[in-house]
């Protein structure tokens, strides 16, 4: 199991170290994964707009230079031609879209290879919750220098949005601040030191039994559990009323079937009384 520094919300040191969550840092890294998934970001950010002209995008050269014999020089056909000063260009770059895609899996292992590769050379530092009153960029400074990374390009990822973190650090030089989810490998590559935010780690353990400072984490699998109890005794409730309104149906319908031979044999009986009387009613 990887281990971090960690550090209070101000910058101070704490005996205990933090135990990395499993999930994401298990130690091994995957430099060919990575390296596909550097080179796809930057390419994602080219914009493509290069263009060069061809001989047929240049106006002029309508015309043959010279005549085609007698004058002992080669054969011309147009001054626009691409060995000619102000020729077209053979094969330049023309507008295109650079962008590629990874798989989704691909992309989970580039991350997980960026983050264990700053584990292993301890620049990965766990810190408490980033908490300002106010927007204040000497305060985030102040707690820079406490870590001992001034001048250093830092990436610090946050517990989701902290606004007033973000304002205080984005005019620092060499600063990368944003959300844990939102972190690319290059990102985490970019920097020297990575500074996470403890409430980002989910499972993640402060070591010597100190508690942790998320709270949530312990109060959602009871949440879970309740909410999978609920539909089931709401379902266990409704089968005997069904069972019930079946049961009283049944006898309703054996009750008209058995009134349906009474009916056929009356009708029979009709049929021979009125065979048997005569005809003139005598």
């Amino acid at each position: 199991m990887l281990e971090a520094r960690h550090y209070s919300a101000t910058g101070g040191t704490r005996d205990a170290g933090f135990a990395l969550p499993s999930d994401y840092f298990d130690g091994t890294v995957n430099t060919a994964v990575l390296h596909q998934a550097i080179k796809t970001f930057l390419g994602n950010q080219r914009q493509g707009t290069a263009s060069t002209k061809t001989r047929s995008h240049i106006s002029g050269g309508n015309q043959k230079p010279w005549k085609q014999k007698g004058t002992g020089r080669a054969r011309q056909g147009t001054t626009r031609a691409p060995h000619w000063r102000g020729g077209g260009v053979v094969f330049g770059p023309h507008p295109r879209d650079y962008r590629t895609g990874l798989p989704k899996k691909v992309r989970q292992l580039a991350r997980k290879s960026a983050l264990n590769a700053r584990a292993r050379e301890g620049a990965l530092i766990v810190i408490d919750r980033l908490a300002f009153e106010s927007p204040k960029t000497s305060a985030f400074a102040a707690i820079l220098k406490q870590l001992g990374l001034t001048g250093q390009k830092v990436l610090v990822l946050t517990h989701g949005q902290n606004p007033q973190a973000w304002l205080s650090a984005r005019n620092i030089p060499g600063i990368r601040i944003m959300p844990w989810s939102d972190a690319a490998p290059y990102d985490i590559i970019w920097s020297s030191s990575v500074l996470v935010e403890a409430g980002a780690l989910a499972g993640g353990e402060v070591i010597e039994g100190t508690e942790t400072t998320e709270e949530t984490t312990a109060a959602a699998p009871a949440k879970r559990k309740a909410s999978a109890r609920a539909p089931k005794t709401s379902v266990g409730k409704a089968a005997p009323a069904k069972k019930a309104k079946a049961a009283a149906k049944t006898p309703a319908r054996k009750t008209a079937a058995t009134k349906a031979p009474v009916k056929k044999a009356a009708t029979k009986a009709a049929s021979r009384t009125s065979s048997e009387t005569p005809k003139g009613g005598k």
